[in-house]
């Protein structure tokens, strides 16, 4: 007899509907799994035998079962597909009937007791059935809330494998009410008011936070670099309930979601120096999303930049530029989306006082020159944004006057984007930073006298295309933030204030 139950797989961010067909016949007691599975998938049918057992049902000693996963071409990774192939081996053997008559999807691990336990990825299944027109979505009790984040489509959480039985047989559902159990928090307290002194600083992140530029911090050590970077999604806007779910899709497919809770801020990503290539990037063993994705819709926040390996920060390049990165496997190639803001900080040299107006420089001029250009000329080219602090003085170290909070900057950098969506209302993209050459000829339109400094700027300097389309993206943000419509010689100079001390001469 053959039974079939619809399961999902995971491509990447992207699902993709998985037929669970069981198929058992008399012969000698066999189970096999057929579809491209991995070892965990194979090592399922141990699961399923207990979880079955321990239920109260049976498996007939007198039956070869060959359950098949298809679409075959598609790898099938994890223990998704405990849940729908115990189902579809009960069916099959004929020891449940299926009285539920709407069309249903499922998923779960199994214990040996027949619990079902929590999984990775399902808020994109609950995408999948939605497309699908699948009304209802069987998932693990701890995966429903995520699950019910996706309206029209009925979540029913089930805690065991008899109760999944049971549903199925009586046609009684229960499905998961979300509304009053969903909690909104916020994931950063810190504030910019607690920063002293670096005002230049402060109006850089601010300017980063309005048009989603790229911002590159250096200084000695203790001017306040890390400090003023981890205030950043302070004055970020929160996510819109579009982002909310992109965000949730990549970090519930690699298992970072908080059961039970749905982050309103956006997200802030800081590795380590040490992270690999893949981790930065992604495409660890299973292609998982790496940290430029993680901190999609957020900060990618990169502490002491020179100490990263050369090649992770290479790498960078492609996602900076298109906010999006591509995976490639032998078996498969994922695209995940990148749109982050990067932040970086370094010292301006080995021992960090270079700059230092009274510690002394222990570096040689050849140290200095090999720590700052392992930075290459393009990378640094796709900074928008790079600020040289000082030390902060002892007046505002000891001042107890408060300076602005990040409330009051984030209404500002609200406005500003809220101008932005207006502008490219018509378009593909959000933010000034995302601009293409057409869009910064169309919306940066500028004066005779501000044309002629920006000639003389690209013979002194030596300015890329690219550098100068960011100097007019940074204009562009910085006239928004001014609730300017044209961009004035003023726009321009500041933005170009950001940019004259390229690091390292890079």
């Amino acid at each position: 007899m053959l039974s079939r139950v619809y399961s999902a797989a995971a491509c990447g961010i992207d699902p993709v509907l998985v037929d669970c067909e069981v198929d058992s016949r008399k012969g000698l007691p066999s189970q096999t799994i057929v579809g491209l599975p991995d070892a965990v998938v194979k090592e399922s049918k141990e699961r399923v035998i207990s979880a079955i057992r321990n239920s109260g049902f049976k498996v007939p000693m007198d039956k070869t079962l060959t359950i098949n996963l298809a679409p075959a071409e598609i790898k099938k990774v994890g223990a998704y597909y405990d849940l729908p192939i115990s189902i579809g081996v009960l069916v099959s053997t004929g020891q449940v009937q299926i009285k539920l008559e709407d069309s249903f999807l499922m998923i779960g691990e199994l214990g040996l007791d027949g619990a079902v336990k929590p999984v990775n990825g399902v808020l994109l299944f609950s995408i999948l059935a939605k497309e699908q027109g699948i009304k209802h979505v069987f998932v693990p009790e701890k995966n429903a809330q995520e699950a019910s984040l996706v309206d029209g489509v009925s979540v029913i959480g089930v805690r065991s494998l008899a109760q999944v039985i049971y549903i199925l047989g009586s046609g009684e559902l229960d499905v998961y009410q979300r509304k009053e159990n969903i909690k909104r928090v916020k994931s950063t307290t810190l504030d910019l008011s607690e920063v002293k002194g670096q005002e230049f600083a402060k109006r850089a992140v601010e300017i980063s936070a309005a048009g989603g530029h790229n911002l590159f911090l250096l200084g000695p050590p203790g001017c306040g670099k890390s400090m003023i970077s981890k205030r950043l999604p302070s004055i970020l806007p929160e996510l819109t309930s579009e982002e909310v779910l992109d965000v949730i899709k990549i970090h519930s497919v690699s298992g970072k979601t908080k059961r039970g809770v749905v982050v309103q801020d956006r997200p802030f990503r800081s590795p380590h120096h040490t992270i690999s290539y893949a981790g930065l990037i992604g495409g660890t063993a299973n292609s998982r999303p790496g940290e430029v994705s993680l901190a999609h819709k957020g900060v990618l926040f990169l502490d002491e930049i020179p100490e990263f390996s050369r090649k992770a920060l290479e790498s960078l390049r492609q996602p900076m530029e298109d906010g999006t990165v591509t995976v490639s496997r032998a078996l498969n190639s994922f695209v995940y989306p990148a749109s982050f803001i990067l932040v970086a900080s370094a010292n301006p040299c080995p021992c960090g006082f270079a700059t230092h107006p009274t510690v002394p420089c222990k570096c040689s001029t050849h140290h200095k020159q090999i720590y700052l250009r392992k930075l290459s000329g393009p990378l640094i080219d796709r900074f928008d944004l790079i600020v040289d602090l000082k030390p902060v003085s002892e007046d505002d170290l000891l001042s107890k006057e408060k300076t602005e909070s990040s409330e009051a900057i984030r209404q500002r950098v609200e406005k500003a984007r809220l101008k932005q969506l207006e502008r490219f209302q018509n378009s593909d993209i959000t933010l000034n930073s995302e601009m293409t050459d057409a869009d910064i000829t169309e919306h940066c339109e500028i004066e005779e006298n501000t044309r002629e400094f920006i000639r003389k700027a690209i013979r002194r300097y030596a300015l890329s295309g690219r550098a100068l389309n960011r100097i007019m993206k940074v204009s562009r943000t910085i006239a928004d933030l001014d609730n300017s419509q044209n961009i004035s010689l003023a726009h321009v100079l500041e933005s170009f204030h950001f940019r004259r001390n390229q690091v390292g001469n890079a």
